[in-house]
């Protein structure tokens, strides 16, 4: 996905650069990721029953993509590597919650 994800942001390179517009950095895609984010939670509050909005099925499905494709990018473009980071974030995680659980499970005793 993230190699295929670069690739679209290379073509969106060319064609701003081909338009006379700037290449994207690193802040207008964190931007652009705002945005979708803002999209994306619309269409969770129209699925919740919060807000009419019209194919918000369709719409959620976009904007996770939109927002999936931002992150690959962004990971891409400063170098992290998403795999280890979510592995060692999530191991973390999961200790935690997991201390956490048992210390409830100790409480009800």
């Amino acid at each position: 996905m993230q190699a295929r994800a670069v690739g679209l942001a290379r073509m969106y390179d060319q064609l701003n650069v081909a338009r006379g517009q700037t290449v994207w950095t690193g802040k207008e895609l964190t931007l652009g990721l705002v945005g979708d984010v803002g999209d994306l939670a619309k269409a969770v509050q129209s699925l919740a029953g919060d807000r009419t909005l019209s194919e918000a099925r369709t719409k959620l499905e976009h904007e996770l993509v939109d927002c999936l494709w931002s992150i690959l990018v962004l990971s891409d473009r400063f170098g992290v590597d998403l795999q280890v980071v979510f592995e060692g974030n999530m191991g973390a995680l999961e200790m935690k919650v997991s201390e956490a659980l048992a210390e409830v499970e100790r409480e009800r005793g």
